[in-house]
């Protein structure tokens, strides 16, 4: 049974609207002025706020701001209740951060509508989705009808790039969200000595782009096909209007499309700490998880060794010599310039 929190100092309303929400097997707990409420809000962590504007001691945006500035709540779903109806009141309501907005005198009908729906998105906030174009195609159907999907689907157009191929360079301004449905890319950072450092691979199912995207700068990266590739292009004003249409939308495919920063600063850490072998197992092993398709059989990759020595942040001529010690071990076997990883443990065990 969810639990909603009703601020609410006029005991007529408080009453009926609680009786209301009750009919409809909610938890209600009420509370008669702003400062009560923030207080049983910290205590009962409820599913849903609903709460008047105008009242004493502590009004409805004092309320709301409150409550965004306690952690533990600030994401809690809020309805405004109120008989404020211009323009500007509502403009207010919804800036400050408020979810929702219903006017008195109102139907029951219509509360319930609003509670319902809010309630729902916050479950689909909760909803583990696939880190790919199905996952973000579920997440948008759930949440918009499917309006912005068919959008998103229909306009979407591709691009092939050769190996070596750059697809968007460091300093350019993004137009556009990229989705690799096919090929390796990986994206690096050089110095003014031209060295290079790969900053992320990506594969099939993979977004990338997207940082400059959210954050409105530039590329702070370049990327570049690792072999023959297939990109499709959402363009940026699409990729805006899917964050802007729905908040729910826009938390969740941040979520889904922000980098884990513990793999970050893993990887930073076997860059300055690391010896060489490790540095190498450590590349090897990345390449293995993002790039095996199956848990059957010997993990096998074609890449070059320049590009695997800048994955591992070391000299293309060391990270030779490192190879030929770890197939002199068993460890890997090379045959054509394929990389075939034979001895996974000792491979992982090297990296701990």
């Amino acid at each position: 049974m969810k639990t909603i929190l009703l601020i609410e100092d006029n005991d007529e309303i408080r009453e009926n609207t609680a009786e209301i929400l009750e009919l409809a097997m909610y938890n209600v707990h009420t509370a008669e002025n702003g400062k009560v409420g923030v207080e049983k809000a910290i205590d009962l962590k409820p599913d849903l706020i609903i709460c008047d504007i105008m009242m004493p001691i502590l009004d409805g945006y004092g309320v709301l701001h409150a409550i965004q500035k306690n952690d533990a709540i600030k994401n809690t779903p809020f309805i405004f209740l109120t008989a404020k109806s211009e323009r500007q009141d509502v403009r207010k309501a919804m800036e400050i951060g408020a979810d929702d907005y219903i006017t008195k005198p109102f139907e029951g009908t219509e509360l319930l509508n609003a509670v319902d729906s809010r309630l729902k998105k916050v479950e689909i906030l909760k909803k583990e989705y696939s880190k790919d174009m199905d996952g973000i195609q579920q997440l948008i159907y759930e949440t918009s009808g499917g309006d912005l999907l068919k959008s998103m689907v229909e306009n979407r157009s591709t691009n092939l790039y050769k190996k070596k191929q750059l697809i968007y360079k460091e300093g350019n301004h993004p137009t556009q969200l990229y989705y690799v449905l096919s090929g390796k890319i990986k994206t690096f950072k050089s110095n003014d000595d031209g060295k290079e450092l790969v900053t992320d691979l990506y594969s099939q199912g993979d977004f990338l782009g997207h940082i400059a995207l959210l954050q409105g700068g530039i590329y702070k990266e370049t990327a570049e096909a690792i072999d023959d590739c297939e990109v499709a292009i959402i363009p940026k004003k699409e990729f805006e209007d899917l964050l802007h249409n729905s908040k729910e939308v826009a938390q969740k495919f941040i979520n889904l499309l922000a980098k884990n920063i513990s793999d970050k600063e893993h990887h930073l850490i076997s860059l300055a700490y690391n010896s060489l072998r490790k540095k190498v197992a450590d590349a090897l092993v990345v390449l293995k998880n993002k790039y095996q398709e199956t848990n059957e059989g010997n993990f096998s990759i074609d890449i070059s060794r320049e590009n695997l020595a800048n994955i591992a942040g070391t000299a293309t001529e060391s990270l030779i010599r490192t190879l030929s010690d770890f197939k002199s071990e068993k460890i890997i076997d090379i045959k054509d310039g394929h990389i075939t990883i034979i001895n996974d443990k000792k491979l992982e065990g090297m990296m701990n």
